[in-house]
């Protein structure tokens, strides 16, 4: 993974193995104004606390401030995205309701696409109609694999969730 904050908060935390990782990376460049630079923050030791709590599966919120990059829709979509409560999952077409835009399914979808704040910004939650497990930035399996502990963790389950 990939980490990246302003002072506002989080603006990046993305698998580094993406194929769309310098077009986030230059996305979240421009809207910060300032290029990425080693360095060091305290959001660093929080957004690594609440990760590994996450994992644990002892944390379902983050806390950590977020600086949403991207064009207004990208972030309306994305707010909508922190709405979906763990270990549950929507359809893009449900996801294109919550922002008041029932005919932006795919413009949603890619929205979703450019999410560069990966598990805190869940867009691993967003699903087929049918209920398949659809494109994301760190595969597939990757999704499952977070869906499935989101489930177990929750007591939820992924039958309850299909469409």
């Amino acid at each position: 993974m990939i980490a990246g904050v302003t002072d506002q908060g989080v603006c990046l935390f993305d698998f580094y193995y993406r194929h769309s990782i310098k077009n986030i990376l230059a996305r979240v460049e421009t809207a910060a104004g300032v290029p990425f630079e080693d360095g060091d923050h305290p959001l660093f030791a929080q957004l690594e606390q609440e990760i590994a709590e996450y994992f644990q599966g002892v944390r379902q919120k983050f806390d950590v401030p977020l600086h949403l990059a991207g064009t207004d829709f990208q972030v309306r979509v994305w707010q909508a995205l922190l709405e979906i409560p763990y270990g549950e999952t929507r359809s893009y077409e449900q996801q294109s309701l919550a922002i008041g835009n029932t005919k932006a399914i795919r413009a949603v979808a890619g929205a979703n696409g450019e999410n560069g704040i990966a598990i805190i910004v869940p867009c691993h939650r967003v699903i087929g109609k049918n209920g398949s497990l659809t494109g994301y930035g760190g595969g597939l399996p990757m999704k499952q694999k977070l869906l499935d502990l989101e489930f177990r963790f929750s007591g939820k389950s992924l039958q309850g969730n299909l469409f």
